[in-house]
């Protein structure tokens, strides 16, 4: 959590729209499903903020020093 809350400010990040469910501490990392947590928490966020939200972001680590990411765009813009 220190490292995020470092990063973000650094950066100057909106908090309002960065990590706003919180991350695997509050969520959890459960083991095999994370990408699927991961998609499902952000698709629901997308949906919550209307056409607010165009874009969404989700990174996760693998393990052994490797990760993942993607990008999602809302359709219906």
């Amino acid at each position: 959590a220190s490292q995020f809350v470092y990063s973000s400010k650094k950066l100057g990040l909106d908090p309002s729209k960065v990590n706003v469910n919180g991350g695997a501490i509050a969520l959890g990392h459960p083991l095999g499903a994370t990408g699927a947590r991961c998609v499902a928490t952000l698709l629901n966020e997308m949906k919550r903020r209307g056409k607010d939200c165009r874009f969404g972001v989700i990174s996760m680590c693998i393990g052994s020093g490797m990760g993942a990411a993607a990008v999602f765009e809302r359709g219906d813009f």
